[in-house]
């Protein structure tokens, strides 16, 4: 047998989450043990990989016939979350899997509400106007 390495592939609009793991502590003061965090409707963890996003066919030209027409080149609506960045999403939305030995949550990005980014030397994409707090 080969010792190749797997390589973990998002599809569509989804997203590879790594949760946070352990426990997480109340503002009281409280641990809570990980049973408990996994109850919440809500979630956090840091972005691992990305799928290309929805994917957009460009119009079809009329001014030719049908049959002369060239299969249309798959485009994709990308998707805001990036590699590294921390998100808060919801929790029932995530379907966990493990991958060669660690946990991941496989997560549509509709689920993800809000997302914590490095702030970095580039703009901010087109449509996105982030808060700095």
């Amino acid at each position: 047998m080969s010792d190749s390495k797997k390589r973990l592939i998002v599809v569509g609009d989804r997203v590879l989450i790594q949760p946070e793991e352990g426990e997480e502590r109340t503002r009281v003061g409280l641990y809570l043990p990980q049973t408990a965090v996994d109850t919440q409707p809500v979630q956090g963890g840091t972005v691992m990989a990305t799928g290309p996003g929805n994917a957009v066919q460009a119009p079809t030209e009329l001014d030719e016939e049908p049959w002369k027409i060239p299969p249309p080149e798959v485009r994709y609506v990308p998707l805001q979350a990036r590699v590294g960045d921390y998100a808060i999403f919801f929790r029932r939305a995530a379907v966990e899997i493990t991958f060669e030995g660690d946990r991941y949550l496989v997560v549509p990005q509709a689920a993800i509400l809000t997302l914590v980014r490095e702030e970095d030397e580039q703009a901010p994409r087109q449509g996105e106007d982030p808060l700095e707090f």
